[in-house]
């Protein structure tokens, strides 16, 4: 390892590892996955597996919703497929961020939701991002499916998970972390990120009359992902790429 990728000693003191903890906490929603995945007629196990291995509240909340409606199966995990896709772009920015190697890719690839998405893009170097990226799905992979376990052993006896408003807590945790990104400066100046959101926000609301459930937000991401590949390559993007400084200790 070289000195430009070393870390401090004390990374679990950076700020990048603070707010990743911090993050964290938005898990603790998992209670109310739990309590659906039950109240939807699966098992505790079951609840638990699909927690496991799909980490990712709006698949899990999408599965569940069909399975509960009376919905086929297959269809339930269509409709859960579609809406982690979002994940897969994440990882196509995110690979060339975090750069793991080995082992760290299938962990990377299992970890990289929206929280951990939106830590990493916040911080100011590669390094600081790796760390946010990890302390946060690490903390939230730990918080979520313990707390969905929880959520499923208390079953029918919460009620409905939703009027408690936990199921909005990851929504309004998301727009909280990105919200500053909104008005920062990038290759677009202000309006830029601000003219992607507005733009993909139309195409979802647009099209969710007229397509099957999460296919709506695919159609959303390509504005994103319109934008990306417009802007890959061009001068005054990477000139404005923040140098990362080294941090190596003696």
């Amino acid at each position: 390892m070289t000195g430009a990728t070393a870390y401090p000693r004390q990374w679990w003191k950076t700020p990048a590892a603070r707010e990743g903890l911090a993050v964290g906490l938005v898990g603790l929603y998992g209670v109310s996955a739990g309590a659906l995945g039950v109240a939807a007629g699966l098992s505790v196990a079951q609840t638990m597996l699909t927690s496991l291995l799909l980490f990712s509240g709006g698949s899990q909340f999408a599965f569940y919703g069909v399975i509960g409606t009376g919905g086929n199966p297959l269809a339930a995990v269509a409709t859960s497929t579609l809406l982690g896709l979002r994940n897969g772009f994440y990882g196509l920015q995110l690979s060339r961020l975090l750069e793991p190697k080995g082992w760290l890719r299938p962990v990377a690839a299992h970890l990289t939701i929206d929280e951990t998405t939106a830590v990493a893009l916040a911080q100011e170097t590669p390094q600081r991002s790796r760390i946010g990226f990890y302390v946060t799905g690490v903390m939230l992979f730990v918080v979520w499916n313990s707390t969905t376990l929880v959520g499923a052993l208390a079953g029918e006896a919460m009620g409905d998970p939703r009027a408690y408003g936990l199921d909005a807590a990851a929504a309004a945790a998301f727009v909280a972390l990105v919200w500053p990104r909104l008005f920062g400066r990038g290759a677009h100046g202000r309006t830029g990120p601000i003219a992607t959101a507005a733009l993909a926000m139309i195409l979802t609301l647009v099209s969710a009359p007229f397509t099957p459930t999460g296919v709506e937000v695919l159609v959303g991401a390509t504005a994103a992902l319109v934008v990306g590949l417009r802007d890959r390559g061009r001068p005054d993007a990477a000139a404005t790429e923040p140098t990362e400084p080294t941090e190596a200790t003696a």
